[in-house]
């Protein structure tokens, strides 16, 4: 056992002469000894292997301990597949394709170059850089929605709560990338102010209800004119207001107060439309007293024009026949008296008393009793 003392690869053991002559004829020990693994022909076959997968030669110089002591050889084909690998990784970094709903924004060392339009093309990477931006997507910004309470005051001293969304898209990449640092809190800071300033020129009540359209439509043009000024690149689709209601803490009292003033407009119409009814009336009952006035006037002057031209023509034949007219007259005068009283005809030549009575028929009561039937 104690002459079996080879390692841990196991081996002959250490004869003295044999060592020595194995050792003399150039490193080989006897056959019948078993071999031992050194630490440099292990390092010498892991070099061997990876010369190979680098392409390199898989002999050894100088037997199997000799050699030159040079590290893994790297052929041409290895460093020609290096070099278009990295010529593809080049490409493939410059390339880029726009969609037809995106524009891109070509960069030069940082400094801008070019808007570009869909389809592909090529940004020479690391010099030219491109950024794609989705110009026709609609983008949004919810104000006071979400459980946050946007109070604003309107100009007659009233608080109310207003929820309102804006509409948005991209309109100038260039601007948009270069011109602001965080387009969505630009857009909402700037919404917020506008919609502030409209909503302190206004009163509570049109907000509350005809003047909605009319807010949206000012706020829209007022937040694009001020996303202009800023050369913000930045177009706005269109202003929802979503809510319009006083505090949640009085919305109770102000529903009541809206609820009287409804009543006070619905009385005052009903006493406008009686007025205008009693007008109306009174404006008839008048002209038709102006009507029956102009009657009774055209119907005097009428009579009197009649009156004096029968005069005219009386007073013609009187200086014509002075004793026939008077008489005439005379009759007609006692006509027209005794023609509507009750009379009763004395013959001053009949003789006797009572002789003188000619009794007469009644016609005029005759008539009176015949039209009572």
């Amino acid at each position: 056992m104690s002459g079996n003392n080879g390692g841990p690869w196991g081996g002959g053991g250490n004869r003295g002469g044999d060592d020595d002559r194995g050792n003399q004829n150039g490193g080989r020990r006897p056959e019948s000894a078993p071999q031992m693994p050194e630490i440099d022909e292990i390092v010498k076959k892991g070099q061997e292997r990876l010369r190979v997968l680098m392409g390199g030669g898989g002999g050894r110089s100088g037997g199997g301990r000799g050699g030159d002591g040079e590290g893994p050889r790297v052929s041409r084909g290895a460093v020609g597949l290096g070099i278009l690998a990295a010529i593809g990784l080049w490409l493939w970094a410059s390339f880029y394709t726009v969609k037809p709903e995106e524009q891109g924004v070509e960069l030069f060392l940082g400094e801008y170059l070019r808007t570009t339009d869909d389809g592909p093309h090529m940004a020479w990477w690391p010099l030219v850089t491109a950024e794609v931006l989705p110009v026709t997507t609609e983008q949004s910004e919810n104000i006071g929605l979400g459980g946050d309470r946007d109070l604003m005051l309107t100009t007659d001293e009233n608080i109310i709560d207003l929820d309102f969304q804006v509409v948005w898209n991209i309109s100038d990449p260039a601007k948009f990338l270069f011109n602001l640092a965080d387009p969505q809190q630009t857009v909402r800071s700037v919404s917020e102010s506008a919609m502030r300033e409209i909503v302190a020129e206004s009163e509570l009540a049109p907000l509350l209800n005809r003047a909605r359209a009319i807010v949206a439509s000012r706020a829209e043009d007022l937040i694009q004119q001020t996303l202009d000024s800023y050369d913000s690149g930045i177009n706005v689709v269109r202003v929802n207001l979503a809510k319009a209601d006083p505090p949640r803490e009085v919305i109770d009292s102000f529903r009541e107060v809206q609820a009287a003033e409804q009543e006070r407009d619905r009385l005052e119409r009903q006493a406008d439309a009686y007025a205008n009814r009693v007008l109306a009336g009174a404006r008839g009952e008048a002209a038709q007293v102006l009507e029956e006035a102009e009657a009774y006037r055209a119907q005097v002057v009428n009579e009197a024009e009649g009156e004096a031209s029968r005069f005219t023509a009386v007073l013609n034949e009187y200086q014509l026949a002075p004793e026939v007219t008077r008489r005439r007259l005379y009759i007609e005068t006692l006509e027209r008296v005794l023609g509507n009283v009750d009379k009763v005809i004395l013959d001053e030549n009949a003789g006797g008393a009572g002789q003188g009575v000619v009794p007469y028929l009644p016609l005029n009561e005759l008539r009176r009793s015949g039209g009572n039937n």
